[in-house]
């Protein structure tokens, strides 16, 4: 029997990570992962979760130091674009959202087979033992002696004990499960995506020269590009090996997943809601590499950290949503707290305080960004609330979750404490726009102009994605965040304002009252796009 002071279980994405950031950490910690498949992978790895954005791209590029790996095996994303091009042929005749050049906080296409064998090789040349094809078989937790892990390897049955047992094995769930875990969220859709074999250019479906001047560059092909409409929304997103995964991701009471689960169905249901689109996949389809079909992707989990010296992270806890991408977040999020608890224990500190409050920011996290799905299918083919509601989006996730993140104050106590009340106004806010953004849809269909909506003409929008790079002393970053709350009060505030001018009769009382709670100098500055003519 073998010993270790951390035992992971999975050596993917989340596991791999976990144990570089332990080792940066904590030098001389023992660290194993056991890993069911064997490495290396296929470069071309299906994994979801191939887009980052902001918080995950700064945890791979700045926290492990991954920035030349990046910029050398993977592709720089040009944003988050949407095209509302529900039924339509032609993408240049639709509203379409996103900037017309790079913001200066960057986010990255990562194809996960080749960054996955590119963390294997670097967990083993940093002492970790990454053990590949070793399939876990039973966990035994202990509260005050080390834990036990059986696993098959190489064709024998082998046990090693840990002071800590970290579960990273994705949807596997090996605790999850184990411990009886998982929750409903309440957030019902499914997902089918699959991988093409050479690159889908969006830039060549129009030869419109005005449409093409709309961006700085021809690269539109490179964002993570969105086409939406009621209930669902199809993505592309381009790979470094010349691959593009495709998907669509759908409320399953609006699109059921029988409409879509094989590659033949969903070629015809895009045939149906996004005909451009099934165009480009059916002159692609001899190069299909494959297709996964899943239902009910997204879940809770009742507890993720343990003073009891154990652990979930990334998917083997739970899963929002790939809209917006937070999948590498949450797993930033939760090893960066893991890490934290880890080095506690070795410090002979006690885990208990930590652990909960550790485990309760980490909830209220989720349960914000999980307001920006649930329920909210239904508003994304609307041309005029969508654009709305994603700004604010954006809005609340830059100027204040990120903040925590890219200032490295996520488990700073002090600094939670006296921004309780400013984080609780702001929550129950997102949470009362997010109702207003489904009133609103629901009530007016809106208009879909030939038009684009540059996020890069809202000087506020770039200077707050920008804004993340700063370096802020503890009272700077008090004020920074309770600047950018009184930003989301007044673009609520602005929210409401275009509703009445636009004559959508609503009950917006909550979302009033929240704004009357809370105290704010109305500003003169234009915060959302003009409405559509």
């Amino acid at each position: 029997m073998s010993g270790a002071d951390v035992v992971i279980l999975g050596g993917g994405l989340a596991g791999l990570t976990l144990a570089l950031q332990l080792r940066a950490r904590l030098p001389d910690i023992g660290i194993t992962v056991l890993e069911r498949d064997t490495h290396p992978a296929p470069d071309a790895t299906h994994k979801i979760g191939e887009s980052t954005v902001e918080i995950g791209a700064h945890y791979l590029d700045t926290v492990l130091g991954l920035a030349s790996h990046l910029r050398e095996r993977h592709l720089k994303k040009f944003g988050f674009r949407f095209f509302f091009s529900e039924g339509q042929q032609s993408i240049d005749t639709v509203t379409e959202l996103g900037a017309s050049d790079y913001l200066r906080t960057p986010g990255y296409q990562i194809d996960r087979g080749i960054l996955e064998n590119h963390l294997g090789e670097l967990a083993r040349s940093r002492g970790i033992a990454f053990v590949t094809g070793a399939t876990v078989r039973a966990v035994q937790l202990s509260n005050d002696a080390p834990h036990t892990v059986r696993y098959d390897f190489e064709g024998g049955e082998q046990q090693i004990t840990a002071a800590w047992v970290v579960d990273a094995s994705g949807r596997a769930g090996l605790l999850r499960r184990q411990l009886g875990l998982q929750t409903d969220n309440g957030h019902h859709a499914n997902a089918v995506w699959f991988r093409l074999g050479e690159r889908i250019d969006v830039d060549d479906w129009s030869n419109d020269p005005a449409w093409h001047a709309r961006c700085v560059r021809r690269e539109r092909w490179l964002s993570t590009n969105h086409f939406v409409g009621t209930g669902y929304w199809a993505w592309l997103i381009p790979l470094s090996s010349g691959a593009h995964s495709v998907g669509i991701v759908a409320d399953e009471a609006l699109h059921p997943l029988r409409e879509m689960n094989s590659f033949t169905r969903a070629r015809s249901w895009l045939a149906v809601h996004q005909p451009r689109l099934a165009e480009a996949v059916a002159q692609s389809s001899g190069k299909l590499l494959d297709f996964v079909a899943m239902r009910r992707f997204s879940y809770g989990c009742e507890r993720v950290f343990s003073a009891q010296r154990w652990a979930l992270t990334g998917e083997a806890g739970l899963f929002l949503d790939p809209f917006y991408s937070p999948g590498t977040d949450f797993i930033a999020i939760s090893n960066t707290y893991i890490c934290e608890l880890v080095a506690r224990d070795r410090a002979g500190e006690p885990l208990a305080l930590h652990a909960g409050l550790y485990e309760q920011m980490y909830f209220s996290f989720y349960e914000s960004t999980l307001d920006l799905y649930r329920h909210q299918y239904p508003i994304f083919g609307n041309a005029e609330v969508m654009p709305v509601k994603v700004i604010w989006d954006y809005a609340y996730y830059w100027g204040i979750l990120a903040q925590f993140y890219f200032q490295r104050r996520l488990t700073d106590l002090s600094a939670l404490s006296r921004l309780k009340s400013d984080l609780m106004a702001i929550k129950t806010l997102n949470a009362q726009i997010q109702q207003v953004f489904r009133a609103w849809s629901a009530a007016h269909a809106g208009a879909n102009p030939d038009r684009m909506l540059d996020q890069a003409a809202l000087p506020w929008f770039a200077e707050l994605n920008r804004s993340l790079l700063d370096e802020l002393d503890d009272g700077a970053f008090l004020r920074r965040i309770r600047s950018n709350c009184v930003l989301l009060h007044e673009l609520a505030a602005q929210v409401l304002e275009r509703l009445r001018r636009g004559g959508v009769l609503l009950d917006t009382a909550a979302l009033e009252q929240a704004l009357a709670a809370h105290d704010r100098e109305p500003g003169h500055e234009p915060l959302l796009f003009a409405p559509a003519a």
